[in-house]
């Protein structure tokens, strides 16, 4: 027996080779959100990125949530830093 819905799992969008920073980033952001509302009922918007710092809105039941600051700096900030080794911050807005 299959514990999760029936729905797919979400997919990594597929980006051209001479994609820019902010475009890599939002579609990580994207996927990450993707998974986040499949398994916890959250989402997570990219508002901005400058190359250094990543601001982020938490939706859906990542609005206080306990552990939303958990989800935006272990998840978010921790998975993006590994494709984004500049990343100096991550803000929730």
């Amino acid at each position: 027996m299959n514990k999760f819905p029936s729905k797919t799992l979400p997919e990594a969008p597929n980006l051209p080779a001479d994609a820019t920073d902010e475009e890599r980033m939002r579609a990580l952001i994207e996927t990450l959100s993707s998974y986040i509302e499949y398994f916890h009922g959250g989402a997570v918007d990219m508002v901005g990125f400058d190359g250094e710092t990543l601001k982020i809105k938490m939706r859906g039941a990542c609005i206080g949530c306990p552990l939303s600051p958990v989800t935006l700096h272990g998840w978010v900030e921790g998975t993006a830093r590994q494709f984004f080794p500049g990343l100096k911050a991550v803000e929730s807005v």
